[in-house]
């Protein structure tokens, strides 16, 4: 039987792999977006992820809605493209979607205008990464 101060000790070591695996996929993911970014057109979220990765889904959705929303009135639409999604079951559906360049994103950022301070932050690093 292992002793008190043992347990503790794997405790607090399991705490901290936990953690640190937790931070190393935030920053896995920032980066993978950052790449995918650079190289092409992307959705707004991974524009978005690249720039702020510690964003929780709601912001995330929230601020997108709201770069869509910019982007009509501004008249940005954005690459069509076409993907195949099985999200529910085994059939493939065909998606249409659209795709934004950085300059197309730092033009959304400019005319999008937040109230809340998340979203105005995000907007501030939208800006900064153009």
């Amino acid at each position: 039987m292992a002793s008190a101060t043992a347990r503790r000790a794997a405790a607090v070591l399991r705490d901290r792999i936990r953690t640190h695996r937790t931070a190393q996929r935030t920053r896995r993911t920032a980066a993978r977006a950052a790449r995918r970014v650079r190289t092409g057109p992307r959705a707004l979220a991974t524009h978005v992820i690249a720039v702020v990765p510690d964003a929780d889904a709601a912001t995330l959705k929230a601020v997108t809605a709201g770069l869509r929303t910019a982007g009509k009135k501004q008249g940005i639409k954005g690459r069509r493209a076409r993907i195949c999604r099985s999200l529910t079951g085994p059939r493939r559906l065909v998606k249409t979607v659209y795709r934004y360049t950085r300059d197309q994103v730092a033009r959304l950022a400019a005319a999008y205008k937040p109230r809340k301070a998340e979203y105005k932050a995000v907007r501030a690093a939208l800006l900064a990464a153009a």
